[in-house]
């Protein structure tokens, strides 16, 4: 068998680029949706411009229109989605269920990766309001997979370095902290942060092995598995420079969610349940289930110690 066709939608967005480029490098007939949507934006035509001088093949298809998603869906063997679910950036999870339509109507695709790549949504019935619609959104989506019978591997990929290593998890910033740091609760809840190449490497690697068809792969490897306290400490280690620590009490977290505007709220929400109930690491991986690093020992992840680097 030779190596999957694939077509990436949301593919000038955070990790979607990360995909196609890792597409690319994996040897895959790569083919990225440029949705007619995109208008004046012209940094996403030269996202998509620079994908098509790298090699990858640039297909018109739009929300909008049911047939020009199934006649692109019709080409590739593999359909992964990474349209935002953010509400700092756009919230467009909903959406995928004209991806869902259109593959169901073509009928041809060996595998259906929908736009998860965070906490699994499967464990977030418990989930606070106002950020619990991230969860139940992507539930609506995999449901209609599901009864639609499209082959689907689910990756949840954790916490993306880039928005929670290099400010030391620190909400409302991209960067590290110069005298203080706050720490939830003691700091010592554990959690898993995953390189966003690595998340896109692991993802490609995942497309044509049998192993994770109709599965959940969690990206949990070993080495990122850190405390907030760890993390910290990592740092310090690195920049010689000791923070002042500042506890926040579960109780003062969850009360401070009211001087936020919504996206903020679902920010607080999300935050609490990954670094107070430690939501990403408080259950072993099971039968369903996959770990991304045990199945593919020969990707040389990213470890924290080395992410953090390019922070001093």
């Amino acid at each position: 068998m030779g190596k999957s066709k694939v077509l990436v939608a949301g593919g000038t967005g955070y990790i979607g680029r990360r995909i196609v480029k890792a597409s690319l490098a994996e040897g895959h007939e790569t083919y990225v949706l440029q949705r007619p949507e995109i208008g004046l934006d012209i940094d996403k035509l030269q996202i998509l411009l620079s994908f098509k001088k790298q090699g990858a093949h640039l297909i018109e298809g739009s929300f909008n229109d049911h047939k020009s998603l199934v006649d692109a869906v019709k080409q590739v063997d593999v359909v992964i989605c990474t349209m935002s679910g953010v509400h700092f950036r756009s919230h467009n999870i909903l959406l995928q269920l004209k991806l869902v339509e259109a593959i169901k109507e073509a009928g041809n695709v060996k595998r259906f990766l929908p736009s998860e790549f965070g906490m699994d949504p499967a464990r977030m019935g418990h989930a606070l309001e106002p950020g619990r619609v991230t969860f139940d959104e992507k539930m609506v989506v995999r449901k209609a997979i599901e009864e639609a019978n499209i082959p689907f591997t689910y990756v949840i990929a954790n916490c993306f370095a880039g928005y929670f290593v290099g400010n030391l998890s620190q909400l409302g910033t991209l960067t590290p902290p110069k005298d203080k740091v706050y720490l939830y609760g003691d700091g010592n809840v554990k959690v898993a942060f995953t390189d966003e190449e690595d998340v896109a490497t692991y993802t490609i690697k995942a497309i044509d092995d049998p192993t994770t068809l109709n599965k959940t792969l969690y990206i949990r490897p070993p080495h990122n598995i850190l405390t907030q306290s760890e993390l910290i400490q990592k740092w310090e280690t690195l920049t010689g420079n000791k923070l002042d620590k500042i506890s926040i009490t579960a109780d003062d977290f969850l009360a401070s969610m009211k001087g936020f505007d919504l996206a903020g709220q679902v920010g607080v929400g999300h935050f609490y349940h990954i670094f107070y109930e430690g939501c990403l690491t408080n259950f072993e991986i099971g039968e369903g289930s996959e770990e991304a690093s045990k199945l593919y020992p020969q990707v040389e992840y990213t470890r924290m110690d080395d992410y953090m680097k390019i922070y001093v």
